[in-house]
């Protein structure tokens, strides 16, 4: 079983610098955070190298950075095989959230990906069937965005 840090070591090379970073904090398990381009390729070797295997997305998150302006998402990773854990993050400026899409990778995300349209506003490109899930097709706003404020009606019916 590899660790977070034995992880990003063995990626470091794969990869042009400053596209990969190890992060982590007091609390929690370490995570890697990948710029948005290389996260396709990164997502693949991921789960088809032998070394990592990782053929289990358990999660895929959407998160709003209120203060610094981004919109993230954190990708839960899980090798049946290897045993292995791995927290994957990007993130993106709330002005242009766009994200490629990791559905042909895991078909998982095609519904973790719509979840994290609906409720935070993160674009997955070239997402097969990109539109909301858990919210009317003309719903307004993102209800888990730091700044989200709910309409008082739909469809003349009180939300409150």
């Amino acid at each position: 079983m590899m660790t977070t840090d034995a992880i990003f070591e063995s990626l470091k090379p794969l990869f042009p610098e400053d596209t990969l970073q190890l992060g982590g904090g007091s609390v929690g398990q370490p995570w890697i955070q990948a710029r948005p381009d290389i996260l396709p390729a990164l997502c693949k070797l991921l789960r088809d190298d032998a070394a990592y295997r990782f053929d289990m997305l358990m999660c895929l998150t959407g998160i709003h950075y209120d203060k610094e302006q981004e919109l993230g998402v954190v990708y839960s990773l899980h090798s049946t095989e290897l045993g292995h854990k791995l927290n994957l993050k990007v993130r993106v400026p709330e002005a242009d959230p766009r994200v490629p899409t990791v559905e042909k990778i895991w078909k998982t995300a095609d519904w973790h990906e719509r979840e994290a349209y609906d409720l935070v506003g993160v674009i997955f490109d070239n997402h097969p069937d990109l539109r909301r899930i858990l919210t009317p097709d003309d719903w307004e706003g993102h209800a888990l965005r730091k700044d989200y404020v709910q309409q008082e009606t739909y469809q003349g019916i009180p939300t409150n």
